[in-house]
């Protein structure tokens, strides 16, 4: 059972995320729905006494029946057809000017999985009832099976315009930031549950760095994207080795390469590190199961592009930076996640590198801040986040790297922009600074002032 967990886990993952599983169900539920009911219909008649009889004037001819199913369905089949085409048309577009990355967020849309379900249910439903409507040996018209099949055309009908309103909504830049920043947090929530952040010294846990560790490497080439970390720790103590993991979540390890370290080499055999392999998932491309890193990289290519010459759009670079900083904010007041595994306490089982608060700021940030030099209102908009972050953190090991990088972002834009165009950004940068002010009146005499390990991870 749990060599089973961690592939049914990733499948799951995939199956929610995809075309496949909702549409199907709903089909298959309305196609059952069609034959259940048509087969009903004919052994209790009593069923089609509540149909008006305007629908239904002549209930014994099984033609008008026939008719209106196989309209139905070829109508619903051609609707399909059309709209799809059409919004698969549109969602290139999207991806060529935004980023390729966003195809997964709307493959991943309820209402697009709703609505491809209720219209290929509403082709089943008619195809599984149109048997039922025959003339030989006897006549026999399904009325309450067909009054269904125009109920579900009319709600065709409906969910057809509220789709339509719901697409030119989802892709308009704001909604696809929006929704690949409401996934970042959802992922930082699962990964870090804690709301408040803790000073968490590594050091503090004994063990001997010294034993030889032995590689193991890679099976298949792709990125990591899910560790089932309780799993590696209950095989790590089980074993009794000590597990060092030598990249995080989302970086790609090619076939071949050590994927993590083991000791002591003695107790590791092939077998042994198999079943150390099963807690990785690893595929051909990135997912958001445990990568916060990943929805920051979607956001920041959109922005990438906004600002690039050939686009020209700082409006959605600065929404862009709105939500990279939402998600900063939610990164850096949770707890971070521990890096050294431990069972029983204070014997290290497990080493996961996980991603820091500076690494996390680099990606976000470092290229808007490089392209955007001859851009103030880009670049007084990055400081203003990075202000923001400042503002919920009070930790001197998150307010530095923030001052730091506000610092580069106003070195760079003196090179390009005139004096009185700086003056707003060195501003900004000021009140960013002072957010210092009350680390150093209270490290003012002190002989060895103590550096705050908060919110840092330790390296792998």
């Amino acid at each position: 059972m749990n060599r089973l967990l961690p592939p049914l886990r990733t499948a799951m993952y995939a199956l929610r995320g995809g075309f496949l599983v909702r549409p199907l169900l709903i089909s298959i539920a309305l196609g059952l729905l069609g034959a259940v009911l048509s087969s009903l219909e004919e052994t209790v008649p009593a069923l089609s006494a509540w149909v008006p009889t305007v629908l239904f004037p002549s209930r014994a001819d099984p033609q008008v029946a026939q008719i209106v199913l196989a309209t139905i369905a070829g109508s619903i089949m051609t609707v399909v057809s059309i709209v799809f085409a059409i919004l698969l048309m549109t969602l290139t577009l999207a991806s060529m000017q935004f980023s390729p990355r966003i195809l997964v967020s709307f493959v991943k849309d309820r209402v697009t999985q709703w609505t491809l379900g209720i219209f290929l249910g509403t082709f089943a439903y008619c195809m599984a009832a149109l048997p039922a409507a025959r003339f030989l040996p006897q006549p026999f018209a399904p009325v309450a099976t067909v009054t269904g099949a125009m109920l579900l055309a009319l709600t065709c009908v409906a969910w057809l315009i509220f789709f339509i309103h719901h697409i030119s909504q989802a892709i308009s830049v704001n909604q696809i930031v929006d929704r690949i920043a409401r996934e970042t947090e959802e992922v930082i929530d699962e990964i870090m549950p804690d709301r408040q952040r803790y000073i968490y010294d590594p050091t503090g846990v004994p063990f001997d760095g010294n034993k030889r560790e032995v590689p193991v490497d890679n099976e298949v080439s792709g990125y990591i994207r899910y560790v089932d970390t309780g799993r590696l720790l209950y095989l790590a103590k089980a074993f009794k080795l000590r597990v060092r993991i030598l990249r995080r979540v989302g970086h790609f390890v090619p076939a071949g390469v050590a994927l993590f370290r083991a000791s002591p080499e003695e107790r590791l055999d092939p077998e042994r590190a198999r079943e150390l392999r099963s807690a990785f998932d690893i595929g051909p491309t990135r997912t958001m199961q445990q990568d916060v890193e990943f929805g920051v990289i979607q956001i920041v290519d959109i922005a990438l592009k906004a600002i690039s010459p050939a686009v020209n759009d700082p409006s959605t670079a600065i929404t862009c930076i709105d939500q990279l900083g939402r998600i900063l904010i939610r990164f850096v007041n949770r707890k971070a996640p521990v890096s050294l595994l431990c069972d029983p306490p204070h014997i290290v089982r497990v080493i996961v590198p996980w991603i820091e608060i500076e690494g996390l700021l680099d990606t976000a940030f470092d290229q808007i801040r490089h392209y955007s030099m001859s851009d103030i209102a880009v670049s007084l908009r990055l400081l203003r986040a990075l202000d923001d972050i400042a503002s919920t953190c009070s930790d001197q090991g998150i307010i530095e790297p923030l001052v730091t990088r506000g610092r580069r972002i106003v070195a760079g834009c003196a090179e390009r922009l005139s004096v009185d165009q700086i003056e707003k950004a060195r501003q900004r940068l000021s009140a960013l600074e002072a957010r210092m002010d009350p680390f150093r009146t209270a490290n003012t005499g002190a002989a060895s002032p103590q550096t705050d390990k908060a919110c840092r991870v330790p390296p792998a």
